[in-house]
């Protein structure tokens, strides 16, 4: 087993003995703090009862009234971009179609000429 290194100097001494001491005080009031939570536990018929009245009274609140007026408090929360933008972003979007749909045809055109020719040589 390995040793624990001993301090060589008063300053070294003092401050070993600080963490002692602020363990021991974390320790005791973790302690207070456990003690305390047990004590404010609720039973468990009470959470019980408690969730059941919650759930049911949640699913009915509102209904589909409710639902609609906050769907149009929520569009109108959304920035909705302008028409020159959108028009930019489509041309964008068609270009980069354009590009990768023409890339494909050439690496399926080259793929078609190789199979060709390999199955060419075989027969």
């Amino acid at each position: 087993m390995a040793k624990k290194a001993q301090p060589k100097t008063k300053l070294e001494k003092s401050s070993v003995e600080e963490n002692k001491e602020e363990t021991k005080s974390k320790s005791k009031s973790e302690k207070a703090k456990k003690s305390e939570e047990k004590g404010t536990k609720p039973k468990k018929n009470e959470t019980k009862k408690a969730s059941a009245k919650d759930g049911k009274d949640s699913k009915n609140k509102g209904g589909i009234r409710k639902y609609f007026r906050d769907l149009r408090s929520e569009i109108k929360k959304v920035v909705w971009p302008s028409k020159e933008k959108v028009v930019n972003n489509t041309g964008v979007v068609l270009a980069v179609v354009a590009i990768c749909g023409i890339g494909l045809f050439g690496i399926d055109s080259l793929l078609a000429v190789a199979i060709n020719a390999l199955l060419g040589i075989g027969s």
